[in-house]
């Protein structure tokens, strides 16, 4: 099989010859598809391809497929190029109930995503699997297209986590002004945007809208979904024309705009018929599937995990939407996400612990300065707390000297909900409203793992545990992984990066 700088060169020598060789002009007219649904080598050098086009332009041939082979959208409008129509070969578009289109745009990303663009929608295909169907479910439930769950793979890569320059969100990619318009709670504790499920709700509901405010048009619609839809709307006033194309030939919209529905088009084409197009190898990843159940305010993410079964990692995975270790405070009926079969096991396990118990475990502390004649045991007499905890928290044995040093003090150690927590046992002087989520180090467990587990940065775990230098932590020991004060009747985390 030729190499793509070899098939380039010969598309290029095609439009040299085609007057003199009508036959041989014809040949082009094999769709560059065709070959690039065969695994192909990288296409042709940039160095090669302006003196390749500089021939084609002198000549003032039109060959199929070999300018948007050589350059992105944005070059091709560089070189006045724009708004020529390329003669491009037919393929067989898939079945979908969103209209498909066929032209230069359209195959330029067609090109792209099995070239440069091959790693990044492998993966996407790779998760697309996990998320589309539920989405399916979700729109057509909405009374919407399926296929629309392609504008959340141009978005994300159905990546939960993506977070955009602009700061959107999610799967698809909600800034916040406009989740919260389509009721997604984003606050300190929650983030519904990664919510597969509520965000993909939103998402259905935001694209319905877009479809009726311009009369039916889903090229519209996609492109109000990525520009905002007073941006749309100032387009087609502009320009007066409601045709996305024809926007898209003018210099008001974004190059992300104009480039956003051929981009959603070549998506769903490759997506519905990947084998076609070289993704013959996807490892495919399994459905998203889950129980529900009703649990109390500030319930553990651990505590839920040893129910089940499973790991707290697990558990975070199937609630992206939880920005910290347990459920927000002052959301008494919080819906959390268990693995498919645990439901009754969980249950059965949460109704044999008693209810101070089940909230998550919380630490009021405060830092004393310890005096010239403190040992372990007269601070803890002093603060009402065991030696145990004290040599815990802040990595030290019974023997240790502590005269000058900064001490962790809890003052009370196995939470009972926070707002029956006192302060009582701390000295007048003590902060009030202080508390801190702990947690006892295992075997591998390192500053920058535990960091990442909790959102937070290595150098306040070191901070809130006086390590000193590069100190292994030991397991057993006791360590804060996040910092709360009680602000306006709320707990509120400090220090976290979520």
């Amino acid at each position: 099989m030729l190499s793509t700088a070899k098939k380039t060169s010969l598309l290029a020598l095609a439009g040299l010859l085609c007057q003199a060789l009508p036959a041989l002009a014809a040949e082009p007219a094999h769709s560059l598809l065709a070959e690039l649904s065969r695994p192909s080598t990288p296409h042709s050098s940039s160095a090669e391809a302006p003196a390749l086009l500089s021939q084609v332009e002198r000549q003032g041939e039109n060959v199929p497929g070999l300018v948007s082979e050589l350059f992105s959208l944005e070059e091709i409008k560089g070189r006045g190029v724009e708004g020529v129509e390329l003669e491009l070969p037919e393929i067989d578009l898939p079945l979908s109930d969103i209209p498909l289109t066929f032209n230069s745009k359209v195959e330029y990303f067609l090109y792209y995503f099995q070239t440069n663009g091959k790693p990044s929608f492998s993966r996407w295909l790779s998760r697309s699997s996990r998320y589309i169907p539920m989405m399916k479910e979700i729109l057509r439930g909405k009374g919407l297209p399926e296929d629309l769950v392609y504008v959340a793979m141009i978005e994300s890569g159905f990546h939960l986590q993506a977070r955009s320059w602009a700061n959107a969100v999610g799967p698809w990619q909600f800034i916040s002004e406009t989740g919260r318009r389509y009721a997604l709670r984003i606050d300190q504790w929650v983030d519904e945007r990664k919510d597969p499920v509520k965000a993909t709700t939103a998402a259905a509901l935001y694209l319905k809208e877009l479809y009726g405010m311009f009369n039916g048009d889903w090229y519209l619609a996609a492109a109000g979904y990525n520009a905002g839809e007073n941006k749309i709307l100032r387009a087609i006033n502009m320009y007066n024309t409601s045709d996305f194309w024809e926007l898209s030939r003018g210099s008001y919209l974004k190059r992300e705009t104009k480039e956003y529905v051929p981009k959603l088009l070549a998506a769903a084409i490759i997506a519905k018929e990947p084998a076609r197009y070289g993704f013959s190898d996807i490892a495919y990843l399994p459905p998203i599937e889950f129980d529900t159940v009703t649990v109390p305010t500030r319930t553990d993410l651990d505590l839920v995990a040893r129910l089940t079964g499973t790991t707290y990692e697990a558990i975070k995975e199937l609630n992206p939407d939880l920005l910290h270790w347990c459920t927000p405070p002052n959301y008494p009926d919080f819906t959390l996400k268990l693995p498919k079969g645990t439901k009754k096991r969980f249950i059965a396990g949460l109704a044999n612990i008693s209810v101070e118990q089940r909230f998550t475990e919380k630490l009021l502390y405060t830092r004393y300065q310890a005096r010239r004649n403190d040992t372990i045991a007269s601070v803890a007499r002093r603060f009402n707390v065991s030696p145990e905890a004290l040599t815990q928290l802040n990595g030290l044995s019974k023997r240790s000297h502590i005269s000058g040093r900064s001490l962790i003090v809890p003052a009370r150690q196995m939470g009972a909900p926070v707002d029956q927590v006192r302060t009582a046992s701390a000295p007048k002087n003590s902060p009030k409203g202080e508390y801190a989520k702990y947690h006892v180090v295992k075997k591998g467990d390192t500053l920058e793992s535990l960091a990442r587990k909790f959102k937070v940065s290595a150098k306040l775990l070191s901070a809130w545990n006086n390590l000193k230098g590069k100190i292994a932590l030991k397991p057993g020991r006791r360590i804060i992984v996040a910092r709360f004060i009680e602000k306006n009747g709320e707990m509120v985390p400090t220090g976290s990066k979520g």
